[in-house]
């Protein structure tokens, strides 16, 4: 009894166990042969291994880049959710006369064109 017992525990990873052995069997039998998926594949796995060469071969070749020339990835996130709001470009006493430029120049061009 303890056996049996001891089986049914195991009973799902039994099933499964069993299924598989019979996927495995089946795929074995009925599917292709690996020479068959070789040859179908042979230009894929050809121009893979030449891309990864010359991937490796540039990595050689190249220098490494210099820590100040590039920046870390995501240091502007970093200083902006760190800072609060970003630094403006020009104050807004700036910006405001700029507007009143801008609309001074669209009267005087719209006065040229009457």
């Amino acid at each position: 009894m303890a056996i049996q017992e001891r089986l049914l525990q195991f009973k799902l990873h039994i099933i499964i166990a069993a299924i598989s052995a019979v996927a495995l069997f089946s795929l074995l039998r009925h599917g292709p042969s690996f020479s068959t998926v070789l040859s179908f594949f042979w230009p894929l796995l050809l121009s893979t291994g030449f891309f990864l060469a010359a991937v490796a071969l540039l990595l050689r070749i190249s220098p490494p880049p210099s820590d100040d020339a590039v920046p870390s990835p995501g240091e502007d996130l970093i200083d902006y959710v760190s800072s609060g709001l970003p630094e403006p470009h020009c104050s807004v006493e700036d910006e405001l006369a700029g507007d009143e430029e801008e609309e001074e120049e669209q009267k005087g061009d719209h006065k040229k064109s009457q």
